[in-house]
Protein backbone atom coordinates (compact mmCIF):
# COMPACT_ATOMS: atom_id res chain seq x y z
CA UNK A 1 0.00 0.00 0.00
CA UNK A 2 1.29 3.80 -0.90
CA UNK A 3 0.35 6.42 1.21
CA UNK A 4 0.86 9.93 0.62
CA UNK A 5 0.98 13.24 2.56
CA UNK A 6 -1.84 15.18 2.72
CA UNK A 7 -2.16 17.79 -0.36
CA UNK A 8 0.19 18.81 -2.19
CA UNK A 9 1.26 18.80 -6.23
CA UNK A 10 4.41 16.81 -4.68
CA UNK A 11 4.23 13.58 -2.51
CA UNK A 12 6.80 11.89 -0.14
CA UNK A 13 5.69 8.16 -0.31
CA UNK A 14 6.56 5.56 1.71
CA UNK A 15 6.61 2.22 0.26
CA UNK A 16 7.45 -0.29 2.90
CA UNK A 17 10.72 1.11 4.66
CA UNK A 18 11.58 3.82 1.37
CA UNK A 19 10.77 6.92 1.31
CA UNK A 20 10.24 8.29 -2.31
CA UNK A 21 9.64 11.85 -3.71
CA UNK A 22 7.22 11.88 -6.61
CA UNK A 23 5.34 14.45 -8.20
CA UNK A 24 1.92 13.62 -8.11
CA UNK A 25 -1.15 15.77 -8.74
CA UNK A 26 -3.79 15.10 -6.28
CA UNK A 27 -4.79 11.82 -6.06
CA UNK A 28 -3.57 10.79 -9.44
CA UNK A 29 -2.97 7.03 -8.97
CA UNK A 30 -2.15 6.77 -4.96
CA UNK A 31 -3.46 5.73 -2.13
CA UNK A 32 -4.66 8.86 0.25
CA UNK A 33 -4.69 8.77 3.68
CA UNK A 34 -8.49 7.87 4.37
CA UNK A 35 -8.63 5.69 1.29
CA UNK A 36 -8.59 2.00 1.99
CA UNK A 37 -8.55 0.92 -1.67
CA UNK A 38 -7.19 2.30 -5.08
CA UNK A 39 -9.27 4.51 -6.45
CA UNK A 40 -9.16 3.59 -10.06
CA UNK A 41 -7.53 6.79 -11.12
CA UNK A 42 -4.59 6.87 -13.10
CA UNK A 43 -1.35 8.98 -13.13
CA UNK A 44 -0.69 11.33 -16.24
CA UNK A 45 1.31 10.10 -18.93
CA UNK A 46 2.62 12.52 -20.97
CA UNK A 47 2.89 13.03 -24.80
CA UNK A 48 6.13 12.97 -26.63
CA UNK A 49 6.81 9.69 -23.93
CA UNK A 50 9.40 7.76 -25.85
CA UNK A 51 10.21 3.81 -25.18
CA UNK A 52 12.40 1.59 -27.20
CA UNK A 53 12.98 -2.63 -26.71
CA UNK A 54 16.17 -3.79 -28.80
CA UNK A 55 16.72 -7.16 -29.95
CA UNK A 56 19.30 -9.61 -32.01
CA UNK A 57 17.20 -11.33 -34.53
CA UNK A 58 17.80 -15.11 -34.14
CA UNK A 59 16.52 -17.72 -35.91
CA UNK A 60 13.64 -18.54 -33.95
CA UNK A 61 12.41 -15.15 -35.01
CA UNK A 62 12.43 -16.12 -38.76
CA UNK A 63 9.28 -16.47 -41.11
CA UNK A 64 10.38 -19.29 -42.01
CA UNK A 65 10.63 -20.99 -38.91
CA UNK A 66 7.93 -18.97 -36.96
CA UNK A 67 5.37 -19.13 -39.45
CA UNK A 68 5.75 -21.41 -42.24
CA UNK A 69 8.59 -23.29 -43.96
CA UNK A 70 7.72 -21.95 -47.22
CA UNK A 71 8.78 -18.53 -46.18
CA UNK A 72 12.00 -16.79 -46.90
CA UNK A 73 14.60 -16.27 -43.82
CA UNK A 74 13.92 -13.50 -42.90
CA UNK A 75 12.88 -11.58 -39.56
CA UNK A 76 8.86 -12.62 -39.06
CA UNK A 77 6.25 -9.48 -38.82
CA UNK A 78 4.92 -10.59 -35.45
CA UNK A 79 7.96 -10.89 -34.13
CA UNK A 80 8.48 -7.00 -35.42
CA UNK A 81 4.78 -6.42 -33.99
CA UNK A 82 6.26 -7.28 -30.36
CA UNK A 83 9.47 -5.14 -30.68
CA UNK A 84 6.85 -2.33 -31.31
CA UNK A 85 4.82 -3.80 -28.57
CA UNK A 86 7.53 -3.67 -26.17
CA UNK A 87 8.91 -0.59 -27.21
CA UNK A 88 4.80 1.48 -26.61
CA UNK A 89 5.12 -0.28 -23.05
CA UNK A 90 8.70 0.89 -22.38
CA UNK A 91 7.39 4.70 -23.19
CA UNK A 92 4.91 4.33 -20.02
CA UNK A 93 6.13 1.74 -17.88
CA UNK A 94 7.59 4.25 -15.64
CA UNK A 95 3.89 6.28 -15.26
CA UNK A 96 2.20 2.90 -14.23
CA UNK A 97 1.75 2.34 -10.79
CA UNK A 98 2.08 -1.04 -9.03
CA UNK A 99 -0.88 -3.28 -9.95
CA UNK A 100 -1.08 -1.40 -13.04
CA UNK A 101 -0.15 -2.81 -16.86
CA UNK A 102 -0.83 -1.90 -20.24
CA UNK A 103 -2.38 -4.57 -22.91
CA UNK A 104 -2.27 -3.81 -26.62
CA UNK A 105 -5.79 -3.54 -28.07
CA UNK A 106 -4.82 -2.30 -31.25
CA UNK A 107 -1.90 -2.10 -34.46
CA UNK A 108 -1.81 -0.92 -37.95
CA UNK A 109 1.76 -1.31 -39.15
CA UNK A 110 3.78 -1.74 -42.25
CA UNK A 111 6.70 -3.99 -42.46
CA UNK A 112 8.62 -2.15 -45.14
CA UNK A 113 11.69 -4.21 -45.14
CA UNK A 114 13.64 -7.70 -44.82
CA UNK A 115 16.05 -8.56 -42.05
CA UNK A 116 18.11 -11.17 -41.78
CA UNK A 117 19.08 -13.45 -39.24
CA UNK A 118 21.83 -11.71 -36.77
CA UNK A 119 20.93 -7.80 -37.31
CA UNK A 120 19.60 -5.88 -34.25
CA UNK A 121 16.29 -4.79 -34.47
CA UNK A 122 15.64 -1.61 -32.30
CA UNK A 123 11.68 -0.77 -32.27
CA UNK A 124 10.80 2.83 -30.87
CA UNK A 125 7.69 4.14 -29.83
CA UNK A 126 6.09 7.77 -28.96
CA UNK A 127 2.40 8.68 -26.74
CA UNK A 128 0.76 10.63 -29.16
CA UNK A 129 -2.80 10.55 -27.84
CA UNK A 130 -3.89 9.88 -24.44
CA UNK A 131 -8.13 9.45 -23.74
CA UNK A 132 -8.62 8.41 -20.27
CA UNK A 133 -7.04 4.98 -19.86
CA UNK A 134 -6.21 4.28 -23.68
CA UNK A 135 -2.67 5.64 -25.22
CA UNK A 136 -1.82 5.51 -28.84
CA UNK A 137 1.39 5.11 -30.26
CA UNK A 138 3.82 6.54 -33.54
CA UNK A 139 6.07 3.28 -33.42
CA UNK A 140 8.79 2.24 -35.93
CA UNK A 141 11.48 -0.64 -36.11
CA UNK A 142 14.68 -0.55 -37.99
CA UNK A 143 17.56 -2.54 -37.95
CA UNK A 144 20.98 -1.17 -38.77
CA UNK A 145 20.69 -0.65 -42.17
CA UNK A 146 17.36 0.50 -42.40
CA UNK A 147 13.73 1.44 -41.48
CA UNK A 148 12.12 -2.01 -41.65
CA UNK A 149 8.31 -0.74 -40.29
CA UNK A 150 6.19 2.06 -39.18
CA UNK A 151 2.77 2.27 -38.02
CA UNK A 152 0.17 3.23 -34.95
CA UNK A 153 -0.32 1.01 -31.82
CA UNK A 154 -2.92 1.51 -29.19
CA UNK A 155 -2.49 -0.05 -25.63
CA UNK A 156 -4.97 0.27 -22.39
CA UNK A 157 -3.78 0.68 -18.82
CA UNK A 158 -5.61 -1.92 -17.05
CA UNK A 159 -5.86 -2.75 -13.05
CA UNK A 160 -4.11 -6.04 -13.18
CA UNK A 161 -6.47 -7.45 -9.76
CA UNK A 162 -9.57 -6.26 -11.71
CA UNK A 163 -8.28 -8.16 -15.09
CA UNK A 164 -7.22 -10.98 -12.92
CA UNK A 165 -10.93 -11.37 -11.24
CA UNK A 166 -12.74 -11.37 -14.68
CA UNK A 167 -9.98 -13.66 -16.04
CA UNK A 168 -10.85 -15.98 -13.38
CA UNK A 169 -14.56 -15.53 -13.99
CA UNK A 170 -14.46 -16.08 -18.09
CA UNK A 171 -12.25 -19.20 -16.89
CA UNK A 172 -14.66 -20.76 -14.25
CA UNK A 173 -17.90 -20.13 -17.17
CA UNK A 174 -16.33 -22.19 -19.52
CA UNK A 175 -15.14 -25.32 -16.91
Amino acid sequence: MIFAVPPTTSYILWIGNTTVLRAIPAGEGVILPGQTTYDGRMRPIPLGAKGTFTLRVTPAHLANQFKDAMLPPVFATPMMILAMENAALNAIRGYLDPGESAVGTAVDVRHLAATPVGHEVTAEAEVTRVDGRRVAFNVTARDEIEEIGRGTHERVVVDLLRLAERLSRKSKSKA
